[in-house]
């Protein structure tokens, strides 16, 4: 007969069983965090998850913390030989002569990315979404041979339609039509409208799409580039998506690129293995590659990041501008959270007599990362550096110019999902022109800002300062 002491007895060697398979999987997972070798700091943040939040930290580690960069979805030398392949059709002078003030960043971008110096584009910085999709679609309608379109946002609203229509229109008419999206970002988006655009003859896919054997690494990795290359001849990148925030939000504000001649061959690049990563056909022929006009003196270089590479290359390109600057080094950001040796480059260069400011939003779309961006400020602005916060806007644009002689425009923000996880693109501009432009753009928007003194900023609340340093555990996995 089963007794309460039988009863209770099972329960206790049940509790102990699920005691000691629970303390094996998290004796497990801390073994692979350590083993994985990252920062120490993305090691701390995730041996406290699962201290403080141990079952859902399991989860949560499996499902967007594994570092997956050594399982690259393409090989380094299958990636080299793709660049290879694409680079053979761009008629560019791999003997371009270099400016001595230019050549570590060059060298960098050469070493770490395989990116080449593009002559003689002609570029204009558009800081208007509404300036911007004018004349996104009427390049588009204009097109002739091919529309090659890549987007971590493409939202089914205002703007969807316009730039969906256009596509399905020129598709109609016989140009080749490619549309790439991230497929997390857009969970939202009803499956019939990509429907309609593949049965009017777009060939669209998505990128990075979960599935059973490879759930985590792929929901982890987000492709955050906006590309769209037209004819071979025009391009456009940068901050902006297709979404109405963009397009007619009077609240938002960001920053894209519209590149003609070389520039855009280099973005033609970044789309065909993009393309081919998603799971296409590589294309391969010189029909996309046409010769370039060449419109300026302007040199450019156009760099990816992400898990292709072995290095955090637009990471380390931005240390470099920044130990690099003589005089000044501006940036915007939406997002602000800095790894250690970004924080130490921008503390060397304010201490070094460099003028460094930051333009940040004054509330940005994410409530944890404000109070874990805004636990940085104290030490930078202890060194000198100056912080601004954008008040009538909410700034998303990713931008940075240094001496009146480099220019960064793109879509990496300065965090470490951007410069460690996602699939990011970055434009360098080396052109005193289009330098001080960009700065002029900055200092139009400083005009709406307001500074953040340290003084003041030292007399914050005690909860607001213990908030912010908890958040700030947490940022190198934001």
């Amino acid at each position: 007969m089963f007794s309460v002491f039988d009863f209770i007895f099972s329960l206790f060697n049940l509790n102990v069983f699920v005691f000691i398979i629970y303390t094996l999987l998290i004796l497990g997972t801390i073994n692979v965090i350590i083993s994985e070798n990252r920062s120490p700091i993305k090691t701390i943040a995730w041996l406290l998850v699962l201290i403080f939040i141990p079952i859902a930290g399991i989860f949560f580690f499996y499902l967007l913390g594994r570092d997956t960069r050594r399982m690259r979805y393409l090989s380094k030398k299958k990636y080299v030989h793709l660049k290879e392949l694409s680079f053979k059709h761009l008629h560019y002078n791999r003997n371009v002569e270099i400016l001595p003030k230019y050549a570590n960043l060059v060298n960098l971008l050469n070493n770490n990315n395989l990116s080449p110096v593009l002559q003689g584009s002609q570029v204009r910085i558009i800081t208007d979404g509404a300036a911007m999709f004018e004349a996104l679609l009427r390049d588009m309608e204009n097109a002739k041979h091919h529309i090659h379109i890549e987007y971590y946002i493409f939202k089914n609203d205002l703007a969807g339609q316009l730039v969906k229509e256009m596509l399905m229109k020129k598709a109609a008419e016989g140009v080749e039509v490619r549309f790439l999206y991230d497929y997390v970002a857009n969970w939202a988006v009803p499956s019939k409208f990509y429907r309609e655009i593949k049965a009017n003859d777009v060939e669209i896919t998505s990128m990075l799409k979960p599935r059973f054997f490879n759930f985590s690494d792929r929901l982890n990795y987000r492709n955050h580039r906006k590309i769209v290359v037209i004819d071979g001849t025009t391009a456009y990148m940068g901050g902006m998506n297709i979404s109405n925030n963009y397009y007619n939000n009077p609240k938002w504000r960001d920053t894209h690129l519209r590149i003609q001649g070389q520039g855009a061959l280099g973005l033609q690049t970044c789309f065909l293995i993009d393309w081919y990563s998603s799971g296409q056909p590589f294309i391969d022929d010189k029909k996309y590659f046409p010769e370039a006009q060449m419109y300026s003196q302007n040199l450019m270089q156009i760099a990816t990041g992400g898990p292709y590479s072995m290095y955090h290359n637009l990471l380390q390109a931005t240390i470099n501008v920044i130990i690099g600057a003589k005089k000044y080094i501006y940036l915007q950001t939406p997002y602000f959270l800095p790894n250690e040796s970004l924080f130490q480059a921008l503390q060397m260069a304010v201490l070094s007599g460099v003028d460094v400011r930051l333009m940040v939003p004054e509330k940005s779309d994410s409530f944890l990362v404000d109070p874990a961006a805004r636990s940085y400020f104290q030490d930078l602005l202890a060194t000198g550096m100056k912080i601004y916060q954008l008040q009538d806007k909410f700034i998303h644009a990713k931008t940075l110019v240094s001496d009146d002689m480099v220019s960064v425009i793109g879509s990496a923000n300065l965090d470490f999902r951007s410069f460690e996880t996602n699939f990011e693109i970055n434009c360098y501009l080396y052109d005193p022109i289009l330098a001080k432009q960009n700065k002029e753009i900055f200092f139009h928007d400083l005009e709406k800002c307001k500074e953040i003194r340290y003084q003041e900023w030292i007399q914050r609340s005690k909860w607001q300062k213990y908030s912010e340093s908890v958040m700030r555990i947490f940022a190198p996995l934001m």
